[in-house]
């Protein structure tokens, strides 16, 4: 067996031909015999494992088109949990001296810090503008994994944007994905695992649909579909991924919106709240509490 066929097989594509020094294809190679340890191993660590210096692991994540180890270790991560059900999930979190509200703090506030590690202001800001410029931007998310997009829809709506948060599946999805056209914008959330559905309506979309994907994964045939592929980390301290991370990207996302054109977001929020304050959706501060 050739050295590049000792690789895992998302790594050889993500070589795309490139080809690893002995030290780094050591690393790589150690993606595939040790996947758990490397998942959360520090760069110490994971050179350790692989009997490298950690200079070594570093080059090898950059050689993937990774920033540097953290990134790297976040995908393995992800694809490493999404071949796990929510039973094996929770076995792979051991108890610690933390109740469940004190690890998962920590948790989140751990994946906040990895997000600080690979978030893209260019990035964030070219998603805003994709929005920004297109006549329908429709959001999908399965189960619970929709709750960012449906922050998105109702936030970008108040400040004067068309983003419908699309729940249903089947015919009614892949109705819905056949109305966009060129210009409009598909922002999908998908984490963990996701139903075939949600790629199937990403690979329906129609030529000069632009596709956004938020993930917590870089596979291959998410790649390839997405114009913008937003990565973000999701582990939850128990069963199920965390949505703060993804959260965090929407709350990102419309503050950019807004700077793109705030006398714009200004007027249509206003305009909201006189429609609201119209039909008496809210009740009046000095009313009180019947």
């Amino acid at each position: 067996m050739s050295a590049s066929e000792q690789l895992p097989e998302w790594v050889r594509t993500r070589l795309e031909g490139r080809t690893a020094g002995r030290g780094t294809a050591k690393v790589l190679r150690a993606l595939g015999t040790h996947p758990r340890q490397m998942s959360f191993a520090s760069t110490a660590e994971a050179a350790a494992l692989a009997e490298v210096n950690a200079a070594t692991v570093v080059r090898a994540a950059q050689l993937l088109g990774y920033t540097g180890w953290p990134a790297l270790r976040s995908e393995i991560r992800s694809r490493y949990l999404s071949g796990l059900s929510a039973s094996e999930v929770l076995t792979e979190h051991t108890s610690s001296s933390d109740g469940p509200a004190w690890a998962t703090l920590r948790r989140d506030l751990h994946n906040l810090q990895d997000l600080s590690l690979t978030l893209d202001e260019n990035q964030i800001a070219r998603v805003a503008r994709t929005i920004f410029d297109a006549r329908v931007t429709l959001v999908l998310g399965s189960g619970s994994f929709a709750a960012p997009g449906l922050q998105l829809s109702h936030l970008a709506q108040t400040i004067g944007h068309d983003v419908r948060l699309h729940r249903a599946g089947g015919t009614t999805l892949f109705n819905a994905v056949s109305l966009l056209r060129e210009g409009d914008c598909l922002v999908v959330f998908h984490l963990w695992r996701s139903p075939w559905q949600i790629i199937n309506a990403m690979q329906a979309a129609a030529p000069g649909v632009r596709i956004v994907l938020v993930s917590d994964q870089a596979r291959e045939d998410l790649v390839a579909l997405a114009d913008e592929l937003v990565p973000v980390p999701s582990e939850g301290a128990s069963m199920f991924p965390s949505l703060v991370a993804s959260t965090t990207i929407v709350q990102a996302t419309i503050a950019a919106l807004v700077a793109i054109d705030r006398s714009a977001a200004m007027a249509a929020s206003d305009r909201a709240e006189r429609l609201w304050t119209r039909y008496g959706v809210f009740p009046e501060q000095d009313a009180g509490l019947q």
